[in-house]
């Protein structure tokens, strides 16, 4: 298991520099004849600050924003945090300085965990930065990289960086035609894939990719020998025939103002928009987004993290790649069939100090543990109910106190501990979600269990977190305060103080490539990026989010209506509910699309027909038998729809108005999924796609109604 506490055993490390295929798949990554020390000193000095030439500021005409990858911008430097701009390369120079001999990458190779020091893992950055410029890498052109998270992803991903390209995550769940529009929008000289199936894809597409020179996989060696596709260890050693002096020239010209990284947005509409993200961008909010989330330096305490949910997702790739450089933390690469099941074996495992999920994630932890506590014994399951609900009482009512009652931290020391030690967060002392709401049930749960779960909200175009909560900055339900040196403004408020979130500071994107009109869109003539997310301040400066503008719902009788809280008051109701959406836009009354909560398939992760323990409890406890969603919704079971019908008036007797009462509903045969196009990557609600997909149903509720 690694330990987050001890510096790696470099000797084990150096004695295996030249087995690296034992460690890294088919990659040369460590080879000890290849991997030259020369640049590590030369790193060393430069990173003295005294060595370091300033870099050129904004320039007069520079304007707040572009749509150009080579272009430049003007960067919003706030007298409250006027941290002098700089690259990536001088933040990981920095790094060195300090972490140089720690662990940076652990991975895991034939059952057994190794590890890479921050020393090794900038000679990996620096000569896969060599191999991309061999190969044609072009100034502000992408490499883009297709695949699961890995070692090979991150220092492909800074060596991009340093041979001055641009980085560009693809989903590994994509199309090909998907991959195309990405790869063709970005220009990318360079594909990284990391198997064969990515690789598949690259082929079918490549001949309309006119800016593709090579493609290079890592995992699996490709059938037969094919032109300009690389395995990892050919391509590191393309990087000897580039000299130090040539990537230390592009390295130097490099400026905090110019593109990095491209994040694709999901889009609920039209094509993806590329979210180009400076230099400054990354290396600001690397240092400043996670210190507001009190990610600690590893001179105080290396942080352990696990890496699993996609890079190509800012919250990711700021928190696990660049964040983990600035502070010197130790990422753990969980197995690519993390959210199938092995997540919390990895997490056993490495017991790391800090972690992060998207709300699917923890509900899916929850719902586990529900599970096996229906299956233990009596008493063993009476005392997980009896601590959890002290300990929920404990934090609800005294949130921010330390001094906790004996009934509190018995419960603790007899029940809960083992519960966080089973899940693997023995150690874990901030755990944070973000990326799309979360029910109050799930909150409540953790906190029931004794673990805190802290928001941030931010979107790709503020490179992740704008506003950040913490163990000195929470409060239940809220999205934390803005990140000191950003600001945030509410427009158009109505009288419950809701308005549309504005934010401004060095987090504020650059622009979305080739997209003038939206990019004018997003943000206004004074620099303001208009989010479309609706919420309120309070006192304190504490964030709620109330939804999105555009999911706002305006009934034909013109009555404004936020679908979120009405659909977390049904779940929260209706323990059998997975997925709840409010339907009502033109129309003259709301109704609503209900899933049932499932099983998932271990292999696919797509639902199964099998309720989950807790449904099928949710059933029995309503007079019902049924342990199917095709037993409840094929036969309409009575006792179950007559409990459904129930939830939803106590919901309605709680509405604010009769406009806001949901008048009718139906149960849809099958969870919404990923595969099934209702959920985006991060596992978020695609409204739009769901309103399309359940036409027919949808409309049935108003057809009746004519009649």
């Amino acid at each position: 298991m690694p330990d987050s506490r001890v510096t790696p055993q470099e000797s084990r490390l150096d004695a295996s520099l030249g087995t690296t295929q034992e460690h890294l798949g088919t990659s040369s990554l460590t080879d000890g004849h290849t991997l030259s020390k020369e640049p590590l000193s030369h790193a060393l000095k430069l990173s003295s600050p005294a060595k370091v030439k300033d870099p050129q500021l904004n320039s007069p005409e520079e304007a707040l924003w572009t749509t150009r990858a080579d272009g430049r911008v003007h960067l919003r430097i706030d007298p409250s945090c006027p941290q002098t701009p700089y690259t990536v390369h001088r933040m990981f120079c920095e790094a060195l300085d300090k972490y140089g001999d720690l662990s940076a990458l652990g991975f895991k190779r034939q059952g057994m965990w190794e590890h890479i020091s921050y020393n090794q893992y900038y000679l990996l950055a620096r000569k896969a930065a060599k191999g991309f410029l061999k190969l044609g890498l072009e100034r502000a052109h992408s490499v883009a990289i297709l695949g699961f998270n890995s070692p090979e992803w991150f220092f492909s991903a800074v060596g991009t960086v340093f041979a001055g390209g641009i980085v560009t995550g693809i989903y590994t769940t994509s199309s090909p035609e998907a991959c195309r529009y990405i790869a063709h929008d970005c220009r990318a000289n360079i594909i990284v894939v990391d198997t064969q199936k990515q690789l598949e894809k690259i082929l079918k597409i490549w001949k309309n990719l006119p800016h593709l020179k090579a493609v290079v996989i890592f995992q699996e060696s490709p059938p037969t020998k094919m032109a300009n596709v690389y395995t990892m260890e050919e391509f590191m050693d393309l990087g000897n025939e580039v000299t130090e002096e040539a990537l230390d020239t592009i390295i130097n010209a490099q400026q905090p103002n110019q593109c990095c990284v491209l994040v694709y947005t999901s889009g609920t509409t039209g094509n993806p928009k590329g979210v180009m993200l400076s230099q400054d961008n990354i290396t600001w909010t690397a240092h400043y987004g996670s210190q507001a989330g009190d990610i600690q330096p590893a001179e105080v305490q290396q942080e352990v993290v696990v890496s699993y949910l996609p890079l190509s997702h800012i919250a990711a790739q700021i928190y696990d790649l660049w964040t983990g450089i600035q502070w010197g933390a130790q990422v753990c690469f969980a197995e690519t069939d993390a959210l199938k099941g092995s997540l919390v074996n990895t997490l056993r495992e490495v017991e790391p100090t800090s972690h992060m999920g998207v709300p699917r994630v923890w509900e899916k932890i929850m719902e586990r543990i529900q599970e096996v506590a229906a299956q233990s014994g009596f008493i063993r399951r009476k005392m997980l109910l009896w601590a959890m609900s002290v300990t929920l009482e404990q934090n609800l009512t005294c949130p921010s106190s330390d001094l906790k009652p004996f009934t509190t931290r018995l419960a603790d020391y007899l029940v809960l501990a083992k519960v966080r030690q089973a899940l693997g967060f023995a150690k874990c002392q901030k755990n944070f979600y973000g990326g799309a709401p979360m029910t109050a049930e799930t909150q409540h749960f953790f906190l029931g269990l004794n673990i805190r779960l802290y928001a941030g909200y931010g979107l790709s175009e503020t490179s992740g977190p704008h506003f950040m909560s913490s163990p000195y900055n929470y409060r239940l339900y809220s999205s934390g305060k803005v990140v000191p040196g950003c600001r945030v403004k509410l427009v158009n408020e109505d009288a419950e103080g809701i308005g549309e979130i504005c934010l401004w500071g060095r987090t504020i994107f650059m622009g979305y490539l080739n997209m003038e009109d939206k990019t004018c869109e997003a943000i206004d003539a004074d620099g303001w990026l208009h989010t479309g997310d609706s919420g309120h301040l309070d006192a304190d400066g504490f964030l709620y989010i109330t939804g999105r503008l555009k999911e706002l719902i305006i009934t034909a009788g013109g009555e404004n209506v936020p679908p979120v809280p009405i659909e977390e008051a049904v779940k929260t109701e209706l323990p059998i509910i997975s997925n709840a959406v409010l339907i009502g836009d033109q129309r003259k009354f709301l109704s609503m699309l209900l899933t049932l909560k499932c099983t998932l398939d271990p292999d696919t992760s797509d639902p199964t027909d099998n309720l989950t323990e807790q449904a099928v409890e949710f059933c029995q406890r309503v007079g019902s038998k049924a342990a199917t969603v095709s037993e409840v919704v094929g036969k309409k079971d009575e006792a179950v729809y007559q409990a459904i019908e129930e939830g939803i008036q106590r919901v309605n007797m709680n509405a604010a108005a009769r406009p806001y009462h949901i008048q009718k509903w139906a149960v849809l045969e099958r969870d919404f999924s990923i595969s099934g196009g209702e959920l985006g990557p991060t596992m978020k609600l695609k409204r739009l796609t769901v309103l399309e997909k359940y036409k027919d149903i949808i409309d049935s509720f108003y057809q009746e109604q004519k009649k």
